[in-house]
């Protein structure tokens, strides 16, 4: 009998641009992913490699948009170097939008080779019919999405759900939070939910959303729109992406220096005494530099 020769990709890739270009485009993404699933303490990879913990399963959110699809993708990709010690179940909701195209995302899943779960709740009736004329669908579908999803997640043995937020959302999250909520936050790479049994993971939380636009476009992923609020006008979080973009216009690279303030943190220069103990400082204690702000 003769050796079997194992594929030099995923079947996902068997298509995929040989250029210099989008190699080191697929280096990139896949990398940083790796890096963040290590540094947020994702899964503990040496430890279910040598049996110490079970292999976990992760309920992969698959919305049918390019952050989703490239997220999938690189999930995939590590998992078939052998990097990434998870079982992937990919999942989409859909949630009884007018005209969405049933048939595009179980078509593409079938070549992936990937577990996966179509859902359907009619999500879309309720929205439209609750919320008040002018306002924006956002909170009521995430709350609505999100609780279908853990629902899926637990029926399916999944200890995590994994979503395609990359750096730009967590940015435009910060920028709403820090201009409209009065606070300080942005989208934590790994939550675990209120009751306790459940992780949220954002794998790409580092990744550039136009690397994945570029990786979208040359792996040819079907997107398919969100048309239930992606075309609503006056959007806070549409606001806060023309506001980045124009930065990004003025110093180009502002994104990745803001990327990096929100890992580079210093609670003392803060005014939040339930993050440092303002109280506590006492002469002859332990002092510390003031190199950044004058007085």
């Amino acid at each position: 009998m003769a050796d079997t020769i194992p594929p030099l990709a995923p079947p996902l890739f068997a298509d995929a641009p040989s250029s210099v270009n989008f190699k080191k485009l697929r280096k990139r993404l896949v990398r940083g992913a790796l890096k963040a699933v290590d540094d947020f303490g994702m899964v503990d990879r040496r430890a279910v490699d040598a049996g110490e913990k079970p292999r976990p399963k992760w309920l992969v959110c698959l919305s049918g948009g390019k952050d989703s699809y490239g997220l999938l993708a690189v999930l995939m990709d590590l998992q078939w170097q052998g990097a990434l010690p998870v079982d992937l179940v990919a999942c989409n909701l859909d949630q009884g939008q007018p005209g969405f195209p049933k048939h595009v995302l179980p078509d593409w899943l079938d070549t992936t080779g990937v577990k996966y779960r179509i859902e359907t709740e009619d999500t879309y009736s309720i929205v439209t019919e609750k919320v008040e004329a002018g306002r924006t669908y956002c909170s009521m579908c995430s709350r609505l999405r999100r609780g279908i999803l853990y629902r899926i997640a637990r029926e399916e043995g999944c200890e995590a759900i994994v979503l395609g937020h990359h750096r730009d959302d967590a940015l435009e999250t910060f920028m709403m939070n820090f201009i409209h909520g009065g606070r300080m936050a942005a989208m934590p790479p790994k939550l675990l939910n209120d009751e306790g049994d459940c992780f949220v993971l954002r794998p790409l939380i580092t990744a550039a959303e136009d690397d994945l636009a570029k990786f979208a476009d040359a792996m040819s992923f079907p997107i398919i729109p969100c048309n239930l609020c992606g075309s609503q006008d006056g959007l806070q979080r549409g606001a806060m992406k023309q506001m980045l973009d124009e930065w990004e216009r003025k110093k180009p690279g502002v994104r990745q220096v803001m990327a990096h303030a929100l890992a580079t943190v210093r609670p003392s220069h803060l005014h939040d005494p339930r993050v440092f103990d303002f109280a506590g400082l006492e002469i002859g204690g332990t002092g510390e530099t003031d190199p950044n702000v004058p007085f």
